[in-house]
């Protein structure tokens, strides 16, 4: 693995992570929540998967 997807494997996780966090204490919607979530693993398996 590469350091780029080292850091794609630790990042997406904390980004997930952080948008339910965000949901659970009702700054964002689910609208969006699921938007961040989807956004983040779509961005990870191109990048991932580019290389």
């Amino acid at each position: 693995m590469t350091d780029a997807q080292i850091g794609l494997s630790v990042a997406t996780p904390i980004i997930i992570v952080f948008a339910l966090m965000l949901y659970r204490m009702g700054v964002l919607q689910r609208g969006a929540t699921l938007s961040a979530v989807f956004s983040a693993v779509a961005i990870a398996i191109v990048l991932f998967l580019d290389r």
